[in-house]
């Protein structure tokens, strides 16, 4: 993906004992200075993304966003997003998030990918192509 937007790219090897525990985070890469965008599945409480929010923070970065697809924000990851070095969680609507905005303003934003659903529906009623929309935004 950062060779496709020309960026830069830099990861987290993180170790977990059990579920919702990270006992080893190291920081592979440069970021010193740079806005750093978190990329991840989902999102429970949140802990990780902070604790990884944290650990760029403390290495020099200037801001730093998390974009996940699924928004679970279950437990304490509200109280960890208010609290974390995260400008802003972006999520998708696929569970919602109203209420999640409502308490934590500002700092949850949601993308709608209706369309995008809708669409692999669509092709895959009619038996055309789903994996073309990893290469084209149909609308």
């Amino acid at each position: 993906m950062a060779d496709r937007l020309g960026v830069d790219f830099a990861l987290f090897h993180k170790e977990r004992k059990k579920a919702n525990e990270v006992s080893r985070m190291v920081l592979v890469g440069h970021v010193k200075d740079k806005i750093a965008i978190l990329v991840d599945d989902m999102a429970d409480t949140c802990g990780t993304l902070c604790l990884a929010a944290q650990h760029l923070s403390d290495a020099g970065v200037s801001k730093v966003y998390a974009i996940v697809t699924h928004g679970i924000l279950s437990g304490d990851a509200l109280k960890n997003i208010e609290e974390s070095r995260l400008e802003k969680l972006i999520v998708t609507n696929t569970l919602p998030q109203a209420e999640n905005q409502r308490k934590c303003p500002g700092k949850i934003e949601v993308i709608d990918v209706g369309n995008v659903l809708g669409e692999v529906i669509r092709r895959s009623h009619y038996g055309e192509s789903v994996s073309k929309l990893f290469h084209e935004v149909p609308y």
